[in-house]
């Protein structure tokens, strides 16, 4: 049930521009972490990492613990997710549906608070497994045999350039390479919340695009092929993310929002023929304590746009 999801292709009428996006939200669980979760928990089981005692432990903002809760339960290991106080509510019930421990703790320097609290834990607690989602390989790995092949599949290998945010950097890594190798020429480009755009050498700072740059530049995102870098703004990814909703009928998350508003900006730029390609990376259940289901203006009175599923 996880990967082999499908392509959308979104056809904006208004700016008469179109892309292609990675419907990564029908994984099981609802995100594109499924795919990490099931590959690293997978290769830890294999090299008989996951005893009876095993605990397995993660800092995350939310979809990867989601994730590894739900392969966790298939596995029947215990889970426990160190997670920020700031990170929504529904995220935090969906893991406990799950039968993980949840503990939260204050971001006060980003993932890099709850990273160093699981090394530490860790070190104290031989129990314990960590899967390090933003430094394991196999994170990235899985992407580049795996995500990225698919999207040349279903491509016919007609690919023009590739945008992404990054939360672990793993899906941009993984597919950039897959992309690369197929054909040297397709632009990779990375998009980073505009009020935090350490990549472009700002400051971290409050943004509202959740699970993505959690304040730091995490390992596996140094060894991405990135051409480009694309700055998108909270309250346009949140408008974009309302849009697909209203518009194509995808309830998505607000990193979805920001890597299709990112997608048009490439698309723009390369001319209407160009071949985008995207990932909408969850489902929007997951935020409606956030800004996303806040106070919205009225939906257009006729669509403006209409989307095919690439099979």
């Amino acid at each position: 049930m996880i990967g082999n999801t499908p392509l959308v292709t979104l056809h904006f009428a208004r700016e008469n521009l179109t892309i292609h996006a990675k419907a990564e939200f029908v994984n099981p669980s609802g995100s594109i972490k499924d795919r990490l979760a099931q590959t690293i928990l997978r290769h830890a089981l294999e090299q008989g990492r996951l005893r009876e005692d095993t605990i397995i432990l993660e800092c995350t903002s939310g979809n990867t613990g989601i994730s590894l809760a739900m392969v966790g339960a298939a596995l029947g290991v215990r889970v426990k997710i160190l997670m920020s106080d700031t990170a929504s509510v529904e995220r935090r019930h969906l893991m406990k549906h799950f039968g993980a421990e949840l503990q939260l703790f204050k971001a006060d320097r980003g993932y890099l608070t709850g990273i160093e609290l699981s090394r530490q834990m860790a070190a104290a607690d031989s129990r314990y497994f960590l899967p390090c989602q933003f430094e394991n390989p196999l994170n990235a790995l899985d992407h580049e045999e795996q995500t990225g092949p698919e999207i040349i599949r279903q491509m016919d290998g007609q690919i023009d350039a590739f945008v992404s945010g990054f939360g672990t950097g793993g899906t941009i890594s993984g597919i950039g390479r897959a992309l690369k190798h197929h054909c040297p020429e397709i632009q990779v480009h990375v998009m980073e919340p505009a009020e935090a755009a350490m990549l472009s050498g700002e400051l971290p700072c409050c943004h509202a695009i959740e699970g993505v740059s959690g304040g730091f530049v995490p390992p596996l995102l140094r060894d991405a092929p990135i051409d480009h870098r694309i700055k998108i703004a909270s309250a346009d990814a949140i408008q974009m993310t309302r849009r697909l909703a209203r518009e194509f009928g995808l309830l998505v998350g607000t990193s979805s929002g920001a890597n299709v508003c990112a997608a048009l900006s490439v698309a723009r730029q390369l001319g209407p023929a160009a071949r985008v390609v995207t990932i909408l990376c969850d489902r929007a259940e997951r935020y409606y304590s956030t800004s996303l289901f806040g106070p919205m203006s009225a939906p257009a009175s006729a669509p403006e746009a209409s989307f095919a599923l690439g099979l």
